[in-house]
Order: structure tokens, then C-alpha cells, then sequence
């Protein structure tokens, strides 16, 4: 699926990625032609700028869309930004009074005298939020007050996503990462109207959620991480509230539980789960494929049952993950045996598995993420079913930019900017219908990867590009175009404290 062997020595994987953010450069116009994902259809007015003031109020029929934005223009500008009880004559409002398209479709409308987003559900309200801020100078996404001022350009922009499912991924199993540093993570995501957030929570190296039926599981299993670093793990507590963090900014997450192989820190923690009934010893390695549960113990389901049953009960969200990819110590009949009774027991959610799960017999409503380099596949383009489109050679970003690149790996390949933007998720892998196409996910694996600095490095800017391909129109799609949109970002994200891989094949403006 994605992980390989050597890691990078510390030395160098931290030098020079988790310096702090420099001073805010000086402020540049945003325009229509700044925006990314490239909404489907722009008309600026000519002449027209609305100017956001120490009077502007916000209207939300959504509060806590209208209050995320209310903050945020108050931490940059230090205006009052009060929200109004009605639509304000001179302000902001969001209105769930419909727009052309489906759920998460918005409409953006900016005169003189205010600024209105429509939408049909809250989402294509938050969506359109999403497009006003990056009409805003970039001091705006400023974590404190800026000199100002808020031009926002007259125009209409008319917008919905290409697909339903925009995902990234982070693994939090290689390395642990705190709740402050996967909510920062789904703060940045959202921005680019990604709506899904996978969060790998377990594998060989460590278990990250508190399972009460099995305790050992996180305290134990979860002590350790790659190369011997600190490990730890979520409370349920903490897990629901990455859930509802992540739900006020229209994400949804999706837990994954990686069975059969993948499952060292689970064994390891119960002796019981082995055929032989020895714990094998914590693992801080990167290699692959050599735990499996015991397909033949009936512990084992009762053990599948319970942790999935636990942590559906805490996802609100309609899926649960089982990966089921790597499991290179498991025979082929009993992948197929383990695969085909644990979707069984999802506890009413719908079952996404790495595309190895074709392999089994998939339930009629399984989805399958493909991860291949390949674009022939011919079990997965005939599975009859919907898939999510990773391939590794163009979304996993922990590969690098290039050979000097001091995070990631490169088993998939260099993947640079335009490798990750250069594709199209409907033709890339032959003979799978387009309509089976679900959407894209970015997945970011961590074995190289420490801090939020470097998990920064690493998404930016090749996630921007991805999020594109699952929002955008293909008939948006022009490489010369979205470097110039991209370039944009960088002042964005400079004020913003992103950690970014300023890359060659953009032309960043100067001091960002």
C-alpha cells in the first residue's frame, strides 16, 4: 500500500521545516482568478469592490459556519464583527435560500453595499465561506489584527464539486499526533473544501483509541511509534472531539481499523490473538506484511466485533475503514474467510477497504480505495463497485518532491506539483467506468513524518492540487492556469504559520 523501509535519519527530517513563520508580508489584491479549487463559474464586476469595515456584521442561517467566519475577521482586522439577528443591509450573509446544483453547490454574490452566499445546505454555505476568504487579502486568514484593509472584489461565482467525496488521509499510527495537531491539520484541509478526513488509527507500530472491551490495546499498543519515538493514544473523549471539530467545518471522519495484517501492536497486546498464543514484541520498524490475526480462532471476530462496535458507536459519520492491504501472512483463503465475515461486522456502517478487498467477495455496498501505481487493474476496474481514487504514484504525500527532499520516501515515486496535479481521477485507472468513480483521497503516511511542521511540508502544495481534481470541473483543468492560482496561496499560508515546500515549479510571489 505505502510504506517501504529505510527512514531518514532526525537530523535530518527536522532541519530547517519547523522554524516559526516570518512577519506577514505586505498585503496583495485577491481577485476571482486567486481561487482554488477553480469554482465553475466566474463573472467579476468590473469596478465594484465591497470593503469589509469596523460596521460589518455577519448573518448566518447556519451559526456556527457564520461564527467560525465572524472570528476569524475579528482576530485579523479587530473589528467587532458582530452577528446580526437579520440580514444586514451593509454586511455578510449566508442564506440557506437555495443555489443552482446539489447539497454542497453555493452561490456568491459581492456588490458595493454587502456580500451573500446562498446555498441549499449548510455545507455549500461553509463551501462558499471557503471562496470569501480567499477573495480577502491574505492578511485576513491572520491569526492576528492586520493593518487592513478588506477589499473583497465585486462579481458572482456560481459553484459545486465534481465529486461527492474529497478526502485526505493522516496516519496516525506510524507517529502519534495530538488533537491540536489533526484539528490544525482539518482547519487547512477545509479551506480547500476537502470533506473527509481518514484517520488511520492503528498498525504495527502503534494503536491510537482507547477500546474499553480491550484496554491493552491503546495503553499498551499504543506506547510506542517508528524509531523508538513517544507513542499515545486517543481517548474517547478526544477522539469525539476531533468528530465534532472536524463537523463544524463540514469534514467527516473516517476511522480506520487496518485488519488482517498491519496488527503487530494489537497482538502484542493480547497474547490470545496469536494462533500460538505468544505476543510477539512492540514493533518500531517500517516494514510490512508480517502480523496477522488468527483467522481460525473465534476470539478473533469476537475481538472485531467489539473494537469496530466501540468505535462506530462514537463516528456519526457512514463508514468505517478495515484496510485489509499488506496482508502478506495471511493465505489467500483466509484473506477471503477474515475479509468477507468482518464486513459483517461494521455495525451498520458502509465498509471502505484498500483495494486488496476485491479479493475477497466485497458486500454489494463495499467501497474500495485504490492505492496502486499502476493504472491497469483489472480486478478493481471490474469489481462492479465505487472506488475512491489514491493512487500512490499521485496522491500519497509523504512520497518527496525530489531526491533531496528531507522528508518522505519514494517506493511510489517523486511526486512534485504537477505530478499530483497532471491527472485525471475518471480515465486513470483503464477499463473503470467513470461513474464508479467516488472521488479522491491524498493519503499522508508517517513514517518520516513528526511534527505538524512536517506534516505541512508535505501536504502543501500538492493537497491544494489534489483537492482541484476532486472539486473542479476536468474542463477547468489547465496546469498553466493553477500555478498561478497556487502561487496566491503562498502569502495565504505564509500569514497562516503553513509550513510550505516552496516549490520550483511555482512562481511564488516575493516574501511569501
Amino acid at each position: 500500500m505505502r510504506i517501504r523501509f529505510a527512514i531518514v535519519s532526525l537530523a535530518l527530517v527536522t532541519c530547517g521545516l519547523s522554524a516559526p513563520a516570518q512577519a506577514a508580508p505586505a498585503q496583495a489584491a485577491s481577485s476571482f482568478a486567486s481561487v482554488v479549487p477553480v469554482p465553475v463559474s466566474v463573472a467579476p464586476t468590473s469596478g465594484v469592490t465591497y470593503q469589509i469595515t469596523a460596521s460589518t456584521s455577519v448573518y448566518s442561517d447556519v451559526p456556527t459556519t457564520g461564527n467560525l467566519l465572524a472570528q476569524q475577521l475579528r482576530r485579523s482586522t479587530g473589528y467587532p464583527v458582530p452577528i446580526a439577528s437579520t440580514p444586514p443591509a451593509d454586511g455578510i450573509s449566508l442564506r440557506l435560500t437555495g443555489a443552482p446544483g446539489g447539497a454542497e453547490a453555493y452561490q456568491l454574490d459581492v456588490t458595493a453595499s454587502a456580500i451573500t452566499v446562498s446555498a441549499n445546505q449548510p455545507a455549500g454555505l461553509f463551501y462558499g465561506v471557503q471562496t470569501l476568504r480567499q477573495l480577502l487579502p491574505s492578511a485576513a486568514d491572520s491569526p492576528a489584527v492586520q493593518p487592513g484593509p478588506w477589499p473583497v472584489p465585486g462579481g458572482r461565482i456560481v459553484d459545486q464539486p465534481r465529486y461527492a467525496y474529497r478526502g485526505a488521509m493522516l496516519d496516525v499510527a506510524r507517529h502519534f499526533f495530538p488533537v491540536a495537531a489533526v484539528e490544525r491539520y482539518l482547519d487547512q484541509i477545509a479551506l480547500y473544501k476537502i470533506n473527509v478526513l481518514h484517520l488511520h488509527l492503528s498498525d504495527d507500530q502503534g494503536w491510537r483509541i482507547v477500546i474499553d472491551s480491550w484496554p491493552r490495546l491503546a495503553t499498551y499498543g499504543g506506547s510506542t511509534a517508528v524509531g523508538g519515538d513517544p507513542g499515545g493514544y486517543y481517548t474517547k473523549a478526544q477522539y469525539q472531539e476531533i468528530v465534532a471539530y472536524a463537523a463544524a467545518r463540514n469534514v467527516t471522519i473516517i476511522p480506520e481499523i487496518d485488519m488482517p495484517g498491519h496488527t503487530n501492536a494489537a497482538l502484542a497486546s493480547y497474547a490470545d490473538l496469536n494462533c500460538d498464543g505468544v505476543a510477539p514484541p512492540l514493533y518500531t520498524g517500517t516494514d510490512v506484511g508480517f502480523s496477522s490475526l488468527c483467522v481460525s480462532k473465534e476470539l478473533t471476530y469476537t475481538f472485531v466485533d467489539q473494537v469496530l462496535g466501540e468505535l462506530a458507536a462514537m463516528t456519526p459519520g457512514p463508514y468505517l475503514h478495515l484496510g485489509g492491504d499488506e496482508a502478506s501472512s495471511t493465505s489467500a483463503t483466509d484473506y477471503k474467510t477474515f475479509m468477507n465475515r468482518t464486513q459483517d461486522l461494521a455495525h451498520g456502517k458502509t465498509v471502505v477497504g484498500w483495494h486488496d478487498i476485491v479479493n475477497a467477495t466485497p458486500l454489494p455496498a463495499t467501497i474500495a480505495q485504490y492505492w496502486g501505481t499502476s493504472t491497469r487493474n483489472t480486478a478493481v476496474a471490474n469489481a462492479g463497485r465505487k472506488v475512491i481514487m489514491s493512487p500512490a504514484s499521485r496522491t500519497y504525500l509523504d512520497m518527496k518532491y525530489n531526491r533531496k527532499t528531507p522528508l518522505g520516501q519514494t517506493w511510489a515515486g517523486i511526486i512534485e506539483v504537477r505530478d499530483a496535479y497532471n491527472w485525471d481521477p475518471a480515465t486513470f485507472l483503464s477499463g473503470l467506468p467513470a461513474s464508479q468513480v467516488m472521488g479522491v483521497e491524498a493519503p499522508l503516511w508517517t513514517e518520516t513524518i513528526r511534527t505538524s511542521a512536517d506534516i505541512e511540508y508535505m501536504a502543501f502544495p500538492r493537497l491544494p492540487a489534489i483537492a482541484e481534481l476532486g472539486w473542479s470541473p476536468q474542463s477547468t483543468h489547465d496546469w498553466t492556469a493553477f500555478t498561478s492560482r497556487l502561487a496566491a496561496q503562498g502569502p495565504r499560508w505564509h500569514v497562516m504559520g503553513v509550513n510550505y515546500y516552496h516549490s520550483t515549479q511555482i512562481s511564488w510571489p516575493a516574501g511569501s
